[in-house]
């Protein structure tokens, strides 16, 4: 009886969160209807109990204006997209901007929109868990001044668990902060990877605990007023090197999905640190009012011959921050030779017609989702886009496992960072995205992920999309 009403709270406070983290929730469901839950199911209950908790009455407590501003935006753009999502509107009638993307004349043109101003630095890709790891591991190893993470998700599984002792350990010699999402990590850690844990492992309870525990690691959680996330991953070494992105600290990033990383050095690094602060300040005790005191000096990167200027891109609903979406919509656009995407979640009607008109105006419009997506519900919406998207003459593909990287090049123009392409990445979630239009850095991604992507790779046809449960499917994925 006990364990039924642990059952029943916990998809009480599940069915609550999925209009937040649809994704995570349902990988936790789906622990508890075959494989053996990585957590036990009072443990969870908890763990859920104290997020909704925080979510609520702290984030009210110490972030009023946030909670206040983000649940405004909430309504307005939830209730945009019932809408909008449900009348189709083509931008193929409105005037095509004219500066072509990859050129200086197409970055004055996101200048002139509002956008971030470009700074300095330099990029390069990080493929797969052996990229992103084994450079977080070096860069580890040499920080000697601080080491700031922030992530959306720190899993609890044995990559989580190493990770968190890794950084115990440097915070003997070095200041270790991290943050992570509160939403995002306990419901993660509700579901195991698909890879056996090691025998006798035993996932901690709770990872603020399993990463202060022996150790001088400060750590933070980020609250999720309205339920909304978190979802940037930023990592910041000495304020000289920063690596973001699509990836967690989890099993799933280190061996099991496709995902990418960006390694950034240069002067932006400083801005990228001031970003890393304003999120820690603001997750701590003093909420909205941190920015009335001064922060933690931060270091800036000089200037080398080889800096290519950079630009950083922000969803923040509380701040009315949609610059991801805008450089996108504005990209796809503008585009006149080839738009090519890789996303796994695309239930953005925006882009989705953005890259119909694209494709209909004869630009090489090819997109890849993952075939066996790890949220069947964005699998079936995937579906219905993709069936939007090939009538109007795009190229889909299904990549083989599960590809969790975001990124996209239009012509001669690039954006990588955290965003999905679905309603909580362009308007609500925070996220953090990196665009770039230098010809090197671009014809890198290209080669380090489109290409080799689309060899391996199967087209997807018309008929491969036909799912009675799509459109009704499509229609609530809009929400997320």
């Amino acid at each position: 009886m006990v364990g039924r009403l642990l059952r029943m709270a916990w998809v009480g406070l599940g069915g609550a969160l999925l209009l937040g983290c649809g994704s995570m929730v349902e990988r936790g469901a789906q622990s508890l209807e075959g494989l053996p839950p990585a957590t036990d199911s009072l443990t969870t209950t908890a763990n859920l109990g104290q997020t909704a908790f925080r979510a609520t009455v702290v984030a009210t407590l110490r972030q009023p204006v946030t909670s206040t501003r983000t649940g405004l935006a909430m309504f307005w753009h939830r209730s945009r997209e019932v809408v909008v999502g449900n009348v189709p509107v083509s931008m193929s009638l409105m005037e095509l901007p004219e500066e072509q993307p990859g050129t200086e004349a197409f970055e004055r043109f996101l200048d002139g929109e509002g956008l971030p101003k470009r700074e300095l630095g330099r990029v390069k890709c990080l493929v797969d868990g052996p990229g992103f790891f084994g450079e977080f591991d070096r860069q580890l190893e040499k920080a000697s001044r601080s080491v700031d993470v922030q992530i959306y998700i720190f899993d609890n599984d044995d990559i989580g668990v190493r990770y968190a002792q890794k950084l115990a350990r440097k915070s003997s010699t070095v200041p270790v902060r991290v943050l992570f999402d509160d939403m995002g990590t306990n419901t993660a850690i509700m579901a195991p990877p698909l890879t056996p844990a090691p025998d006798g492992f035993l996932p901690p309870e709770d990872m603020k605990a399993c990463l202060k525990d022996g150790s001088n690691v400060a750590v933070r959680r980020t609250l999720n007023p309205w339920l909304v996330a978190d979802h940037t991953k930023l990592l910041v070494f000495d304020d000289k090197t920063a690596i973001l992105g699509g990836m967690n600290i989890g099993r799933e990033y280190y061996s099991e999905w496709h995902d990418l990383m960006l390694k950034v050095e240069g002067p932006i690094v400083g801005s990228l640190a001031r970003e890393f602060q304003s999120a820690w300040r603001k997750a701590g005790p003093w909420g909205d009012l941190a920015g009335l005191f001064p922060g933690r000096k931060i270091q800036w990167p000089d200037v080398v011959g080889n800096d290519v200027p950079l630009r950083i891109l922000r969803t923040d609903a509380p701040s009315g921050r949609s610059e991801v979406l805008e450089a996108s919509i504005a990209a796809m656009r503008a585009s006149r030779e080839r738009i090519w995407i890789q996303n796994p979640y695309f239930a953005s009607d925006d882009l989705a017609r953005a890259a119909q008109d694209a494709a209909r105006r004869g630009v090489d419009v090819r997109v890849i989702f993952p075939l066996e997506n790890d949220s069947r519900l964005m699998e079936l919406s995937n579906l219905e886009t993709a069936r939007g998207l090939i009538s109007a003459g795009v190229k889909v593909y299904h990549y083989p496992v599960m590809t969790h990287l975001k990124a996209m090049i239009c012509d001669g123009w690039a954006t990588v960072g955290s965003a999905n392409f679905d309603v909580l990445s362009m308007r609500l979630n925070r996220e953090l995205n990196l665009a770039f239009s230098d010809e090197r850095s671009v014809a890198d991604l290209a080669d380090s992920i489109f290409l080799p992507d689309f060899r391996r790779s199967k087209r997807v046809k018309l008929e491969d999309t036909e799912s009675p449960m799509a459109p009704f499917v499509e229609s609530v994925a809009d929400q997320l």
